[in-house]
């Protein structure tokens, strides 16, 4: 059994012909190419989810600036 999943995707031309152009430049595959620009995706997209619950929980906080944060760890800390 495969450790992998086949999918078919579609490009418009020119952006193909420089994916293949890169591919080829890099000796890569075209698999190889989108599997890297998914996981830089997903992992930015993850990050600005994070970073928006974050700022959504300072704000609850009253955290405004890093002032705020500082004072908070001092509290903390004492």
């Amino acid at each position: 059994m495969r450790d992998t999943k086949v999918w078919a995707i579609s490009l418009p031309p020119l952006l193909a012909e420089r994916a293949d152009r890169l591919a080829r430049e890099e000796q890569r595959t075209r698999s190889e190419m989108v599997r890297e620009a998914l996981r830089q995706y997903i992992a930015l997209r993850e990050w600005d989810a994070a970073q928006s619950m974050a700022a959504r929980r300072a704000a609850e906080m009253g955290i405004a600036d890093e002032e705020a944060v500082e004072r908070l760890v001092d509290e903390v800390r004492h």
